[in-house]
Parts: structure tokens; sequence; C-alpha cells
């Protein structure tokens, strides 16, 4: 499996990453800096980190999203490449017009930091397809701006189309406003494109990966299933 991840000014979730790949695949995903304007050849995933790029400056994403190596990435998204986009690198797949919607600020205008319940909302995709529909995950999230918004035309086609990932939830699967953690439209904390190749989701797999990470700190290893399914899927 080859893989890159794109870095951008301000990332800082990209090792993370890279470890989690490892850990699923056996091999190191090569780092791309966002200058370069040039991916790898023949990739079988591009990632696009968690973190700040540019600092967050006008709207989460939006200068990342106009780097020169993101005509490439969108090329490459459109023409079959899976691409997971997460926490920023969501907002930036939103921002480059890859996935419906935009990432606003939480609705409580608080950055908001530590584990949260998802609800698989469908496993028919190559990210999800290892896990149960409905089965109920723990991922950390760390953002200030991961409330996502569509406007009622476009949540319906997500809907109708099954393009929804993952919704937050209520440790018991309850998709209310118990378990939405920063007032997502219907709960929801994650989103494919009409193929089900590119993935966004604000919460972060990565960092529930690591048994030694899980033991120690409490956390889980819920985020490796996804990893491990984007490895089979590509590897077939």
């Amino acid at each position: 499996m080859k893989s890159a991840i794109v870095v951008f000014p301000g990332s800082n979730r990209e090792g993370d990453v890279a470890d989690a790949l490892q850990r699923a695949s056996g091999k190191r995903p090569e780092l791309v800096w966002h200058s370069t304007g040039a991916l790898p050849a023949k990739l079988d995933l591009i990632v696009l980190p968690g973190g700040f790029s540019y600092g967050d400056y006008l709207r989460c994403g939006a200068m990342a999203a106009r780097s020169p190596i993101m005509r490439e990435v969108v090329a490459r998204a459109k023409a079959g490449t899976p691409t997971l986009g997460v926490c920023n690198g969501f907002q930036i797949l939103c921002e480059s017009g890859l996935l419906p919607g935009v990432l606003l600020s939480n609705a409580g205008l608080k950055f908001i930091c530590r584990d949260v319940h998802l609800k698989v909302a469908t496993r028919r995709s190559l990210f999800t397809h290892r896990y149960a529909a409905g089965q109920v995950l723990r991922f950390p999230v760390a953002h200030h701006d991961g409330n996502y918004f569509a406007d009622a035309g476009t949540l319906k086609r997500l809907e109708d189309r099954d393009q929804i990932a993952f919704r937050y939830c209520t440790p018991a699967g309850e998709t209310d406003a118990d378990g939405n953690p920063n007032g997502s439209a219907r709960n929801i904390a994650g989103v494919f494109n009409a193929a089900k190749t590119v993935l966004g989701l604000m919460p972060h797999p990565e960092n529930a990966t690591d048994p030694a990470t899980a033991s120690a700190l409490g956390g889980t290893t819920d985020g490796k299933t996804l990893f491990d399914a984007i490895v089979e899927a590509v590897s077939k």
C-alpha cells in the first residue's frame, strides 16, 4: 500500500496518522509538503491530517484548500483515489468542494478536546466496511470549528444516498442533543462524497489506534478498524 499525507503550515497530526497507517499496513506513508504542488505517482490513499493549517485564518481550511498541491489532490480524488480528511483535513475537503457542507464554530463557541461517542451510520464503504452498522465507537475530538452545516436539500441528499459515515451519539447510541458535542446538523460527524471514495470526519481515529496508549490513558483502539479497512480495501 502506497499512501501520502499532505502537510500544511500548521498541520500537527501528520505523525499520528502516519503511525496509524504504519500499524495497519506495515509501510510508512510519505509526508508531502504542500508547496511542492505534486503527489507521488500511483497512490492508494491520500490523507489530509488535522491541525490548524495557516493558523485557521479566514475560515478553517480555506487557505489550505487553495494551496498548490490541492489542485492535484482534487484531481486524484475525483479520479477515484481514496482520500481521507480528519478534523482540519475535513474542513479542507469541504472548502475545496470535494465534500458538501461547511464546518462552523461549535455551538458553545468553545474549543472541545475530549473523547466523544460515534455511531457508524453505514458500513457500505471502503472506510467503514469492517464496522457494524449502528456500532458505537469512541474517538477523541479537538476542534473549535466542528459544527457541520449544510442546507436542507444537501442534508436530504446525504441521507438518501447513504453518504453519512458517522453521527455523534451518547454512550448508549442515541443520536440526540445530549450526544452532540458541537451542534452539528443531524449529529453528523463525518460524510462521504457520492462515490464514497472520499471521507471527511471531525473526530480523530488515528488517536484511537495504539493499544499501549489506550491502556495507559484509558482510551480505545476503535480507530484501528478504520485504517485496517482501508488497507484491506485498497490491497485487493
